[in-house]
């Protein structure tokens, strides 16, 4: 930034610098340097060396910056090195300087930069040397106000030095503001304007800089110095401001006086960024909201007091930010600017730096206020520098680690100072929360009594938010390490005991922050007392709000923030192990450990199982590496050990940690597989087995049992033996055998039983075997025998044959069939010769075979003269078949015998001869042979010449046509839509009868759909098939229905559109007087457009009157006689029209006459009646109408038999309309109508009666006045015009109807009513008088109701009901039993009042008792407490009735909850999966019952801990549990944990086994084992949670006990899950599992 009076020749750019001891309250300026162009040559020299001293040019601080003034040893040490170079000689650091750096306090000059006149030195400089503008003002005592002059003086000789490098030795610098003055002199010496020299001005983000003393020592490498990336921690990095910037960006308005922005002149845009508004009278910040766009603002040195901030809201881009020198009190109305990284508030009257957060704000000078207090400090995050010097807080010990408090590990310099390390380490020593304490107004303390007090202090301001009664004990928090639990402690205790109570309840919710004075977000699904830090929580602040409960009450929440989250150390750790599942024999127990990996990657831990007995060393199960582990035989009576050791995948191994099991016992003793061997055969000997488990066996019980025929029951035969021999008593019966297991111990399991075959006979036997029969070649012979051992069944018969008569087995026999059951047997010619043997097998029915027997013929086998003994044809008699003739020959061997067929047009004539086929025993039937018969004739010839007689067969049935198919289809036909294609087809197969055809459209991308409305041999193309490819299948079907193979044709197309046409036309619908027709039109073309068509009649003149364009015409008499003409022409979508096609229709008939509606309205005395009616039918005629009266009124048919009705009816008119008269009051009217059309066609009588009887006429009376007879007194008259038939009689004439209204003066008697009325109550028409004169009101009145309630009793007391004064009272609850009174008084309009009038009712009875709005309150979980409710009235409640019920999801029963009869209901496992539902039957107290209400919630849940846990246990197969057993059985007794024994449950998915571990004198045992089949099942205690019983059976059952409510969940259901197959509800909807 430059000067205002300066204009430089080229701007230039500076960098910031890394500064050393630099908070500055006002900013860099621009100062002039005057120089000699003749020392050019030594400036360029002169300044190379100082780059190589230093980077940084001291400058002279102003006082502004709160800065201390520096000490003289530090001023003499910065003037001997000034001297040294300006005498040219080689600039160096004196080691006593450099050694005495640590204890010199920095002082704060600003620099002054000098730059020669020559373009090459500047530009040179420009790159070389980053140079501070000089300080506004320099502040100096008297004595060095002339070194300053002198120095700026030698600079004029040599100006390549700078004003640092010059400056003699200061003995005090005193930064006082009133010492401007002279610096205001020096600097105008400085900038002589004899020579016009470039201006350097500065970026930086503090105001004036502080000497740099070790300059030397780091020289070479920071040539990057001047960039924020690489800026020491020493040294203070302010803001990059630009300052390469022409004045339309630049206002300079120091010392101008101005008192307000918004003065005329100032020259205030957007545009600005860098504004100088300093040393001026402002005391508003009114106008500076403009600045929109500035980054630099120096408000210093102005009368600002504050509030009053608002306004730089709008300055968002602001960077540096001068307020110092002002009377400025407060920073609350200090709005959070986003982009402020300096601020500088020195010398003001501040007490206190609350203020806004401010995001980016890095250096904070607040020296010289009146701080005294650290509360409000606001929320910095990247705070660095924070100076407070001359402040009455800095009496505070310990301030500086206060501030580390609350600043954080951002802070780099407090008080101009680097960080001391004991006050580093002071600061870690405090709690975690001292931060925010400190911030609410906490007294400061020594850390040692920092926890104490800091809880005091949060007890004050909490203990309003404590629970009534209750005192907080502990509030604290573990330090939190990645992935590790980190556990807060928070406890209440109640005020007079001081104990925990356990009805508070506390809600935990965990925050996260990056300072303890930051926003802290919350962490989502942290609401529990422990929260696991993640890997990006490292280095963050967690913070734990609690919130105490108390009942229905929730009070305000307490918090606890912790220390930053720590790394971990990536050794993980074991924080929770346990063993579920039951120890008992065959349960799958499983470890669970739950690991802190403490920033290790998770990993697969490793797992081993020991086994220990009773005072022995535990010993590894070998071949067990995982988590899960079957209990054996060998773990009874043995404690299991679980060893899990977590691993990272890095390989870091934890601590192994171990979990000991309770003793595992031995199962209930059961069998399995029990089954009987051996066969059930009369005599044999069977025995009955099984599988036992359930520790060791001991004296087993065995049973055999025999089935009852009769009743079916089984008999105990035998017992304690597990063979069996089977008797003749036994056989036809089945026996069943039972195993009841027993254990070592003598403890019964459950018994099985097994039911074996029915007892068979033993095998059968034949004797008497005989072989009867001709022994001829080709004779039948027959096997006989008498078989014994029970019934015959189908016994076996083999034929074989021998050339011997004795028998030597059956391998000299050479068998002529196989085994068959027929016992007969035709010789073949093959046994010509041979002895014949039968070998016979007996069986029994039920398929038992007994020992062989064979017999042998007496004689061998004679021969037959040439013959045949059969002859047949095989085949299929259907065109095409194959007929195959076969025959049997006898007599000897066969020669060539002679074949022929024949053709048979009937069965009995001699046939046409084949001659293709003669000589052939096949014939391939072809279409000549179609209903004909077929017949084979063979002659038999011995091979010797020998002619037998010839036979012929013939075919049974006549050849029917082959199956019928297609052998070529193909279409034929233009392509072009409203061409007719047609089927050219080739068949086969007898006459063709209806085939069956169907036509399908193909798109271009290939998909098909068949045509439904073508199912012809031809198919016409309509505009749904344009574009589309045609194809045809065909089913071939016979003359006779039968059906080939379908048959697809080769496609055809694209079909192409042809010309719109229609190309059929016809009426539908019936030519007659009110039909309706329309039409049906064929159209062909392309898509079908919007065609038009136009309904014409056709007169006799034959010309077309046009009637409509609708789709359908109605026929009216108009058309009758005439023509009906259709003009349809087609249109294409795309406008093309074809030719108009029309059609026209016959004559229209008339209709017949009908009737359709006659209706008689009321009929009246002397007035005309007219009937309604409708007619149709062509042109009505002169209808022929009959009236009639009848005193009843008629129905059905008697009403249409009118005429011809009884005496009662008697004719009264012919016309259409009638006048009733007095003979017709009181009776029905009754109208005959005949519709007849103009041609004298008559239709069907319509006839209807009167709803009701004529109505008489009114009475009427006439000349109505009121006549005035004295005062007040006033008389009507009238003159009475009566029925004939009816008198009115009048008590008097003075019986007036009055109505009276309001008027201006009083009540006018406007005119009396006068209604006559007959003898019979008939009303006649209301008459009215004339008006009277005024009448005073005497009469008009309004009500006025009060209700009285009275308690019952011999004296009846009344007390006013509050508020109730209404016409209407609602009866309470509280009026029962009492009387109601009502009063009421009568008010006219002239306020007047009569006497109180009473109505008393009846005592009130209670109403009917009622239920409203019931329903029922809780969470939707299993373990979770139910109540209902609901509003009830009908007076007082007495014991209502509940009863709580279970209803299945989608089904509509209900099961009963036994016991659950009360307004809570604590739900359980049992009702996982269920509604449950309360019906509230409310009963009044005496008694009387209302109707039942129901209300029902959602499925009941599992409890999500709960659910976590079982949900993978099914999939595991088998699980164990360890669990308790009372060892005494008394069902009296109650179960002590004294009386206890340890067993293991063992459940997997075929059964369920409770086993008693072993001890050193007995095995494992089985107490209970069984399957899920019914009736097992799971009961569950109410009054007693860890409570259980498996039910097997009505025989073995057991109660079982563990050590918490959840385990028992847990194994319920695990029982149900691994039971799926047997539950309603499977596990998965019980759990709600995504299977």
């Amino acid at each position: 930034m430059e000067d205002p009076e300066a204009q430089p020749s080229e701007e230039s750019v500076v960098k910031p610098l890394n500064l050393e001891n630099q908070f500055a309250g006002s900013p860099p300026e621009i100062v002039k340097k005057v120089t000699k162009s003749g020392r050019s040559g030594l400036a360029r020299s002169t300044i190379s060396s100082s780059l190589q001293t230093s980077n940084s040019v001291a400058v002279t601080r102003r006082n502004s910056t709160g800065g201390v003034p520096g000490k003289s040893s530090a001023s003499s040490a910065s003037q001997q090195n000034n001297a040294s170079t300006i005498a040219g000689k080689k600039p160096t650091t004196p080691e006593s300087v450099r050694r005495s750096l640590p204890e010199l306090r920095r002082s704060s000059l600003p620099s002054v930069a000098t730059k020669p006149t020559s373009r090459a030195n500047l530009s040179e400089t420009r790159k070389s040397v980053p140079v501070s503008p000089m300080g506004r003002s320099l502040s100096t005592s008297t004595a060095s106000d002339s070194n300053i002059q002198k120095t700026v003086r030698k600079s004029t000789v040599k100006p390549a030095l700078s004003a640092s490098s010059s400056l003699k030795r200061i003995t005090s610098s005193s930064l006082d503001s009133t010492s401007s003055s002279t610096s205001r002199k020096t600097i105008s010496k400085v900038s002589s304007p004899t020579t016009r020299s470039p201006t350097v001005s500065s970026g930086l983000r503090a105001g004036s800089l502080s000497s740099s003393l070790d300059i030397s020592s780091n020289l070479s490498g920071r040539k990057k110095a001047a960039t924020p990336e690489s800026r020491d921690s020493r040294f203070i990095v302010l803001p990059q401001v630009e300052i390469k910037a022409g004045d339309d960006v630049r206002l300079n308005l120091r010392g101008h006086r101005v008192r307000s922005l918004n003065a005329s002149g100032l020259n205030l845009s957007p545009n600005l960024e860098f504004v100088y508004p300093r040393d001026n009278l402002l005391s508003t910040l009114d106008g500076v909201e403009i600045l929109t766009r500035v980054k630099f603002l120096d408000l210093s040195f102005n009368d600002f007091k504050g509030p009053g901030f608002e306004p730089l809201e709008n300055c968002k881009a602001l960077q540096q930010l001068y307020l110092a020198g002002n009377q400025i009190t407060s920073l609350v109305s200090l709005p959070q600017l986003p982009n402020l990284e300096f601020l500088s508030v020195a010398q003001n009257k501040l007490k206190s730096l609350s203020m806004a957060s401010q995001p980016r704000l890095q250096v904070l000078a607040a020296s010289k206020n009146r701080i005294s207090t650290l509360k409000g400090f606001p929320y910095l995050p990247v705070l660095e520098h924070l100076r407070v010097e001359e402040n009455p807080i800095l009496k505070m010990p310990h301030l500086e680690a206060a501030s580390i408090l609350l600043v954080g590990p951002t802070l780099k310099k407090f008080n101009d100072r680097y960080l001391s390390r004991d006050e580093l380490a002071l600061a870690k020593r405090y709690p975690a929360h001292t931060a925010l304490c400190i911030r609410d107004g906490w007294e400061f303390c020594r850390p040692e009594h920092a926890a104490d007090s800091t809880f005091r202090f949060l007890f004050e301001q909490w203990k309003d938010r404590f629970p009534p009664g209750y005192l907080l004990k502990e509030a604290s928090i573990d330090k939190p390490f990645e992935e590790d639990a980190c556990r807060c402690h928070i406890v209440f205790v109640q005020e007079s005991t001081l104990s925990i109570d356990p009805n508070i309840i506390l809600k935990y919710k965990w925050f996260l922050g990056e300072r303890a004075l930051s926003n802290f977000t919350a962490i989502p699904d942290a609401i529990g007392e422990v929260y696991w830090p993640k890997h990006e929580d490292i280095d963050k602040i967690l913070k734990v709000e609690c919130t105490p409960v108390l009942g229905q009450t929730e009070c305000p929440p307490i918090f606890v923030t912790s220390t930053p989250v720590a790394r971990g150390n990536g050794i993980p750790k074991v924080v929770n192990l346990e063993v579920d599942g039951e120890l008992v024999e065959g349960n799958l127990i499983k470890g669970h450990a739950k690991v802190a990996w403490c920033g290790g990657t998770p990993g697969k831990g490793v797992a081993s199982w020991l086994r220990g007995r009773w005072n022995s060393s535990p010993v590894v199960i070998a071949g067990v590496e995982d988590e899960e582990y079957r209990l054996t035989l060998d773990d009874i009576d043995s404690s299991l050990v679980f060893m899990y050791t977590p691993v990272t995948e890095e390989g870091a191994k934890g601590e192994p940690q171990y979990k000991h099991t309770d003793f595992v016992k031995a199962a209930l003793p059961s069998v399995s597989n029990v089954r009987i061997i051996g066969d059930a055969v009369e005599g044999n000997v069977i025995r009955g087995v099984g599988n036992y488990f359930g520790g060791r066996e001991g004296r087993s019980k065995f049973e055999w049992l025999l089935e009852n025929k009769e009743t079916g029951d089984f008999l105990l035969v035998t017992s304690g033996t597990s063979e069996y021999t089977l008797t003749k008593e036994d056989v036809g019966r089945c026996l069943a055998f039972t195993y009841i297991p027993i254990n070592f111990e003598g403890q019964e399991g459950e018994s099985v039983s097994i039911v074996s075959a029915t007892v068979r006979q033993a095998p059968p036997k034949v004797t008497n075997v005989k072989i009867i029969g001709d022994l001829r070649e080709n004779s039948k012979v027959t096997v006989t025998g008498t078989v014994t051992g029970g019934t015959e069944g189908s016994s076996r018969v083999q034929w074989f044959k021998t050339n011997s008569l004795t028998l030597n087995g059956e391998n000299d026999l050479e068998a002529m069939s196989t085994s068959k059951v027929a016992k007969a047997f035709r010789i073949p010619l093959g046994a010509v010769g041979y002895y014949i043997v039968a070998k016979y097998t007996p069986m029994t029915p039920d398929g038992e075979s007994g020992e062989p027997v064979y017999v042998i013929s007496e004689i061998a086998v004679e021969t037959l003269p040439t013959s045949l003994n059969f002859l047949s044809i095989t085949g299929d008699y259907a065109e095409g078949g194959i007929l195959i003739a076969s025959y049997g020959y006898i007599g000897g061997h066969e020669g060539k015998n002679i074949y022929n067929w024949y053709l048979h047009e009937v069965e009995n004539d001699t046939g046409t001869l084949i001659h293709e086929v003669s000589g052939l025993l096949q014939y391939r039937v072809t279409k000549d042979a179609i209903g004909k018969f077929i017949s084979f004739e063979c002659t038999p010839v011995r091979d010797d010449g020998i002619v037998g007689e010839p036979r012929t067969c013939l075919g049974q049935e006549r050849v029917c046509p082959g199956s019928p198919r297609l052998l070529a289809l193909q279409i034929v036909g233009n392509s072009v839509e409203g061409t007719i294609l047609s089927v050219d087809k080739k068949y086969w197969g007898g006459e063709e009868g209806d085939s069956v055809f169907c036509w399908f459209r193909t798109s271009s991308d290939g998909f098909q759909c068949e045509i439904r409305v073508a199912n012809a041999s031809s198919y016409m193309l309509s505009v749904d098939d344009i574009g589309f490819f045609i194809s045809v299948s065909c089913e071939p079907v016979r003359s006779d229905w039968a059906r080939g193979p379908i048959v697809l044709s080769e496609q055809i197309g694209p079909i192409l559109g042809g010309p719109p046409t229609c190309q059929s036309l016809e009426f539908l619908g019936s030519m007659m007087e009110g039909q309706r027709l329309s039409f049906i039109a064929l159209y062909i073309g392309g898509e079908r457009g919007d065609c038009f068509h136009e309904w014409f009649r056709v007169k006799s003149n034959r010309v077309n009157e046009k009637l409509s364009t609708y789709e359908f015409l109605d026929l009216t008499l108009d058309d009758v006689g005439r023509s009906i003409e259709l003009v349809y022409t087609p249109m294409r979508k795309d406008g093309a029209k074809g030719n108009p096609r029309s059609i026209i229709s016959d004559e229209i008939s008339p209709a017949d006459p009908v009737g359709l509606d006659l209706v008689i309205h009321d009929c009246h005395e002397n007035q005309e009646t007219v009937p309604q009616n409708t007619y149709f039918g062509g042109q009505e005629g002169v209808g022929e109408y009959t009236w009639y009266r009848t005193k009843t009124k008629l129905n059905g048919s008697a009403l249409t038999d009118i005429s011809s009705s009884s005496e009662d009816v008697v004719m009264c008119g012919q016309t259409f309309t009638y006048i009733p008269s007095l003979e017709d009051v009181g009776a029905y009217l009754a109208l005959h109508w005949l519709p007849t059309c103009v041609d004298g066609k008559s239709g069907k009588p319509l006839v209807a009666i009167s709803n009701s009887p004529v109505i008489p006429a009114p009475p009427v009376v006439s000349s109505v006045h009121v006549e005035k007879l004295a005062s007040g007194i006033y008389s009507g008259r009238e003159n009475i015009l009566v029925d004939t038939r009816d008198q009115v009689s009048l008590v008097g004439t003075e019986k007036l109807m009055m109505e009276q209204s309001f008027s201006s003066m009083g009540l006018t008697l406007k005119l009396m009513r006068y209604t006559p009325v007959r003898s019979d109550s008939v009303v006649g028409e209301l008459r009215l008088s004339g008006p009277t004169e005024i009448v005073l009101p005497e009469s008009h009145w309004k009500g006025n109701r009060r209700f009285f309630s009275s308690e019952t009793g011999d004296r009846k007391s009344f007390e006013p009901l509050p508020s109730q004064s209404s016409c209407s009272f609602r009866v309470r609850f509280e009026d029962i039993g009492r009387c109601l009174k009502c009063e009421c008084i009568v008010t006219d309009v002239f306020g007047r009042s009569s006497e109180p009038a009473y109505a008393e009712t009846a005592p009130v009875l209670p109403g009917i008792p009622r239920i409203d709005k019931l329903e029922i309150e809780g969470r939707g979980f299993h373990t979770n407490l139910y109540a209902v409710r609901g509003t009830y009235t009908g007076g007082k409640e007495g014991k209502s009735k509940i009863q709580w019920l279970r209803s299945m999801v989608g089904s509509p029963d209900l099961i009963s909850i036994s016991g659950e009869t009360g307004r809570m209901y604590e739900a359980n496992v049992d009702d996982v999966g269920y509604r449950l539902v309360a019906i509230y039957t409310p009963v009044r107290e005496d008694g009387i019952e209302g109707q039942p209400i129901s209300a029902s919630t959602e499925p009941i849940a599992v409890e999500p801990d709960l659910y976590k846990e079982v949900k993978q246990k099914p999939d595991l197969g088998s699980v164990k549990f360890e669990v308790l057993c009372d060892k005494d059985r008394n069902p009296k007794k109650v179960p002590g944990e004294e009386c206890l024994e340890r067993r293991i449950l063992e459940i997997n998915r075929k059964r369920v086994k409770v086993v008693k571990p072993g001890s050193k004198t007995s095995f494992p045992t089985t107490e209970i084992r069984g399957s899920y089949a019914p009736p097992f099942h799971v009961e569950l205690f109410r009054n007693d949670h860890r409570r259980l019983r498996i039910v097997v059976d009505s025989e073995n059952e057991v109660d079982l006990m563990v050590h918490s409510r959840h385990l028992r969940d847990v194994i319920v259901l695990v029982i149900r899950g691994l039971a799926q197959r047997f539950n309603s509800t499977t596990l998965n909807s019980l759990l709600k599992i995504e299977t």
